[in-house]
């Protein structure tokens, strides 16, 4: 979900002035690149541009065999792009799909493809599902593919699921991790999770900071960006994004090597986050998908017990009113809201053993 904002962002990467001198991590991305190399000639390794409703996008394409089935990763944010993190657990899944990294409208190497102020009035939920839709369909002519998964995560996840909903026919399955399903109330549980882990703490400057953040969210309005930069920071400390740790420089700092991105791609994924989230978060208090009861395609919720940044229990509760051809909550009980990297053998097993199956020729 909108885990962590520009000002974070911009401490954990530190790319505005990388971006301007040669990248000290170049020899170590050539390293992953050799490694992450796909040879099999039946197999699909690109990057190229679409437009998609209007604007220009980047998206990633990784295979072994480009007959497998494709499942297309929804990110999260708004504006914090996969792509760069991918290569920390995405190549087994290779193997047995055809892996789709998209970097959405104003997002990672999106963002500098288009006047992103030009983009603000376009930047909603409709907007982003309707992208979304249009990729799918040119995903399955470009690799011939009846139908493909769709698996969202965080942000990602109400983009994934509003897809489902409206084009169930395009989809085997889809699959939500670090589901969010009602903005407002994700806001609400996560402050007073994240307050009583300060509170048995005896962090008198974290309850000092969450406690003046009351009341958080309010029951209408805009949420407030300040207030919950403030929250996640904390709630970071506490496990709520990467379970057992005090921060997750693991997956922050993880871009550096990644073959798909350059320093200045990186400045680009910071600018974008900040952007993204600048228009679209004081809007997604509105967003709810609590009312949705019914989906025809089945239904994963990846979810990790520790996941207070779009707060498990939430999804969970949803998923227990859920009508669908299938469904089922798969529990990660050492991650909080990164799973595919914190439990990456788990993730790759459930893909394997309860994904893949539905895909029918």
């Amino acid at each position: 979900m909108i885990r962590i904002a520009a000002v974070l962002l911009a401490l954990a990467f530190a790319t505005t002035a990388a971006a301007q001198a040669p990248d000290p991590y170049e020899p170590g991305r050539a390293i992953v690149a050799d490694i992450q190399k796909v040879v099999n000639p039946k197999g699909v390794q690109e990057t190229f541009e679409v437009t998609l409703g209007g604007a220009r996008q980047v998206v990633n394409v990784r295979g072994a065999d480009r007959s497998n089935p494709i499942i297309l990763f929804i990110h999260g944010g708004p504006g914090a792009v996969e792509m760069p993190v991918a290569w920390a657990f995405q190549r087994p899944w290779e193997d047995y799909f055809t892996v789709v990294q998209w970097d959405q409208r104003a997002a990672g190497r999106s963002s500098p493809l288009n006047d992103t102020k030009a983009l603000a009035p376009t930047m909603s939920l409709d907007r982003y599902r309707d992208d979304a839709i249009e990729l799918i369909d040119l995903l399955r002519k470009k690799y011939g593919q009846r139908k493909v998964f769709v698996m969202g995560h965080s942000w990602g996840s109400v983009v994934g699921l509003s897809v489902a909903a409206k084009r169930p026919d395009l989809l085997y399955a889809y699959i939500g991790m670090g589901q969010v399903i009602d903005f407002r109330e994700n806001e609400k549980l996560g402050l007073a999770w994240t307050l009583e882990q300060a509170r048995k703490d005896k962090n008198e400057k974290a309850i000092r900071e969450l406690e003046a953040l009351q009341p958080y969210p309010t029951a209408t309005g805009p949420l407030d960006i300040d207030k919950m930069t403030t929250e996640r920071s904390w709630s970071i400390y506490y496990g709520g994004l990467a379970a057992h740790r005090h921060d997750a420089d693991f997956y922050f700092h993880a871009p550096r090597l990644s073959p798909e991105y350059t320093a200045a791609d990186r400045k680009a994924w910071d600018d974008g986050s900040g952007f993204s989230i600048q228009v679209l978060w004081p809007q997604l208090s509105e967003i709810s998908l609590k009312d949705l009861n019914r989906l025809e395609v089945p239904t994963f919720l990846f979810l990790g017990r520790y996941d207070y940044t779009a707060p498990a229990p939430i999804a969970e509760a949803w998923m227990g009113r859920l009508k669908a051809p299938r469904k089922e909550v798969v529990w990660f009980e050492d991650s909080a809201h990164l799973p595919m990297i914190e439990e990456p053998g788990r993730t790759f097993a459930a893909l394997l053993e309860k994904v893949r199956p539905l895909a029918k020729p």
